[in-house]
């Protein structure tokens, strides 16, 4: 089913004689898929529906968390956050914004002073790689992933484009290979990240990021026989056009046959590892990069893909920021663990930082949750607090406190502003509004969401 695609003359020559480097360094491979529930796996809230057996035996092995929220409630976002160590109250991307140049339409691209996870590796001679969805700006641009630290990308660089998994090109690095609409994307793109692995010499650390479409709409996957008939259908309809989700008879069948795609790529990205001795010595993260989304057919009720979680994608609620966060370390972790420690796409940074011995860059608002990894979670610091905040459908803020969390809806228009206030303790469905009964708490939450919030140049209420 899936055909092999060999890398270019330039990444052999690129990473042909790279010297050798301390051999204590951990490889660094993270795995982000998109737009996938919690409740999408098995290990997590007994899923019935999909297979997952890579994923759950992986988590059987290694430390999951159990509160872990993505960067953001959309793409742009959430990577941001993920490679910059900073929460949408000042990261520089804060929503999907788009931006016109020579090449075509592509995402708001970071400055040339935002550092990345992948600039720092740099500095300890680790080789870096990205395939699959950038986001984060544009070929020629300060934002290109090749000017911010990453040696090799081949993928989509543009968040919009990814919607395709047929498309008519990919970029590798910033020059554009075309396809002509013949070749499933999420194959190429994952072959093209084990030839990296492939090409490493032994003794070079290396941060391998994979990150996938599958399962973002389209619902698109060549093979449905694993999981076709299984359920009841509503055939989805395209009836916007070019700019719509792709038709799609067997919405249902073709969800979970994506999620199970998703899981054997993990099951062949560690096989990969394990087969080169370099599997206790890895730090293997797997996540997505926000809550479910409910568009394109999918039906994330009949899945329960947000498991016991309130909300979808665009959502301020658990289920649009809550995330599975699984990370083997067999070197350090040495059996299966679960952590409720409350933990954020912006700790991955200053976590990486610390695991490697460099000076964390100002202006990051993470925590390095190193500690939890070796499991000393009595010296694992805290955040105060978990802030979002979203410019899309009217604006939207929340923060987590305590357990106390504040919702704002409506936030661009004062005269339609709604608040809410739950304790996720006792509600982790956010089932029941407090507001009306704690307007103290409401007060100092409030006052925290002005203090998490700075200006931006591009992104206003």
């Amino acid at each position: 089913m899936k055909a092999s695609y060999l890398l270019g003359v330039g990444l052999l020559s690129q990473f042909g004689n790279v010297a050798a480097v301390e051999k204590e360094l951990p490889n660094i491979v993270f795995v982000l898929v998109d737009d996938m529930g919690i409740g999408d796996i098995g290990c997590y809230y007994s899923q019935p529906k999909i297979k997952t057996p890579h994923l759950d035996e992986l988590a059987s092995e290694s430390l999951q968390f159990m509160q872990h929220y993505s960067g953001s409630t959309v793409s742009a976002p959430s990577r941001c956050s993920l490679l910059t160590g900073k929460h949408t109250g000042c990261g520089y991307v804060r929503g999907n914004k788009a931006v016109r140049n020579e090449e075509g339409v592509f995402d708001l691209h970071l400055p040339a002073d935002e550092v990345t996870v992948a600039e720092l590796l740099k500095q300890k001679g680790y080789a870096t790689m990205c395939v699959g969805k950038w986001g984060l700006g544009g070929p020629q641009t300060t934002g290109s992933p090749v000017k911010k630290g990453f040696d090799y990308f081949f993928g989509y660089l543009s968040q919009g484009e990814a919607h395709r998994y047929y498309p008519q090109y990919l970029y590798e690095n910033e020059t554009r290979i075309q396809l002509g609409g013949r070749v499933y994307s999420h194959w190429m793109i994952l072959e093209k990240g084990l030839d990296f692995i492939r090409m490493q010499k032994k003794g070079q650390p290396y941060f391998a990021y994979f990150a996938i479409t599958p399962p973002h709409a389209d619902l698109d996957y060549p093979d449905l026989s694993g999981y076709q008939g299984k359920f009841p259908e509503t055939p989805y309809i395209n009836r916007n056009g070019k700019g719509g989700f792709k038709t799609q008879m067997a919405p249902k069948a073709a969800y979970a046959s994506m999620v199970t795609e998703i899981d054997r790529s993990v099951g062949e990205i560690i096989s990969l590892l394990k087969e080169r001795g370099e599997w206790k010595n890895t730090i293997f993260v797997f996540s997505s990069d926000n809550g479910v989304h409910a568009v394109g057919g999918h039906d994330p009720e009949f899945f329960d893909s947000n498991g016991p979680f309130r909300g979808y994608k665009r959502d301020l609620y658990e289920g649009g920021v809550r995330t599975p966060f699984i990370v083997s370390w067999p070197d350090r972790i040495k059996a299966h663990r679960k952590t409720s420690h409350i933990s954020a796409f912006w700790d991955f940074l200053p976590t990486i930082c610390d695991v490697i011995d460099v000076e964390v860059p100002e202006g990051v608002n993470g925590i390095s949750y190193l500690p939890v990894l070796s499991d000393r979670e009595g010296e694992q610091a805290r955040h105060e607090y978990i802030y979002y905040e979203f410019y899309e459908m009217g604006g939207k803020q929340s923060i987590l406190k305590d357990g106390w969390k504040l919702v704002r809806l409506n936030v661009s228009d004062p005269e339609k502003l709604v608040e809410e206030l739950y304790y996720l303790p006792r509600d982790i469905g956010e089932e029941h509004n407090r507001i009306d009964s704690n307007r103290a708490k409401a007060d100092e939450l409030r006052e925290l969401m002005d203090r998490a919030h700075t200006p931006s140049e591009y992104f206003n209420w």
